[in-house]
């Protein structure tokens, strides 16, 4: 672990709060524990509940670049980890008098400043002063040959470049995957890292994040607002609002300068919280008026 990361799980809470992000004292631990063991760390949960958050602030915590890769269905090495320059290599062999050695311009043109570095190489070949942070984001979307292909990396923190050799990382970054379980990850996988479940915040908790990343929002605009969206995750949805979408509703309702909620208010930005037309129309009107009084009853 680097001297200047956390030296005690205490520290990860601190240094958490100092940069507004609210964990329970389980995520610092894992958090902890994936630096002093140089594991990747394997964050799974809900959408919007700040697993990628997690990530970037621990960058900062840690003073270290961060190196996002966002995976989606169809990924290949060519976009993760590197490819070959092509028209550079042709400009170059065109370039060549006739005269010179081939095999010579052939080693040329397959070295690596013909490299077009993607984050996983990146992550692994650079002079970095602190290893980097790299954030595997949403690994559920990517294809299980693309989850084969990272246990070399996970393992040994290396990449294989036929035309060049093996490329192993003079210092391990410190490696976050995401995973929103749209399906399984791979045991195989799982078992290089440590692992940790993200959920929903209490209430009392969310309303702490609240405060904290909306600042301004008054406090019972706040708490209704966190009471409602708790109201919302109860219901039959097709899709329930995560943090992300709290915080955007309440920085919503303080730009239009609300200072409690109101029932004509809450189907005017209901588009704020929810993502599907759907549950939009299924909450508006009476039944949004509805949760407002369970909420005010609740206090």
């Amino acid at each position: 672990m680097s001297a200047a990361g956390p030296s005690t799980i205490d520290d990860v809470e601190a240094r958490l709060r100092e940069r507004q992000y609210i964990g329970d004292r389980a995520l610092a631990t894992a958090i902890y524990l994936a630096l002093k063991l140089e594991k990747p760390l394997f964050i799974e949960g809900e959408a919007g509940v700040g697993k990628t958050e997690a990530a970037k602030v621990m960058a900062d915590v840690l003073g270290a670049r961060l190196i996002r890769l966002q995976c989606y269905e169809g990924i290949d090495l060519a976009h993760a980890v590197y490819e070959w320059n092509y028209p550079r290599q042709l400009l170059h062999i065109r370039l060549l008098n006739e005269s010179e050695d081939r095999r010579l311009a052939e080693r040329e043109i397959f070295s690596p400043e013909f490299l077009l570095r993607r984050p996983l190489l990146d992550a692994i070949d650079n002079d970095d002063a602190t290893p980097p942070v790299l954030l595997i984001d949403e690994i559920d979307r990517s294809d299980e040959e693309f989850e084969a292909f990272l246990l070399e990396l996970l393992s040994d923190f290396q990449v294989s470049i036929p035309e060049i050799g093996t490329i192993r990382a003079k210092k391990p970054p410190f490696v976050v995957i995401t995973s929103n379980r749209t399906r399984e990850v791979h045991d195989a996988l799982k078992r290089r890292c440590l692992y940790h479940w993200i959920d929903y915040p209490s209430r009392d908790r969310e309303l702490q994040i609240v405060l904290t990343r909306v600042p301004g929002a008054p406090d019972t605009l706040a708490a209704q607002v966190v009471g409602f969206v708790h109201r919302l995750r109860e219901a039959d949805l097709t899709k329930v609002p995560g943090v992300a979408e709290t915080l955007d509703w309440a920085a919503a309702l303080l730009a239009l300068g609300a200072r409690e909620l109101k029932p004509a208010l809450v189907d005017e930005t209901l588009g704020v919280v929810l993502k599907y037309e759907e549950d939009v129309r299924r909450v508006r009107g009476a039944t949004a008026a509805a949760y407002l009084d369970e909420v005010a009853a609740g206090g």
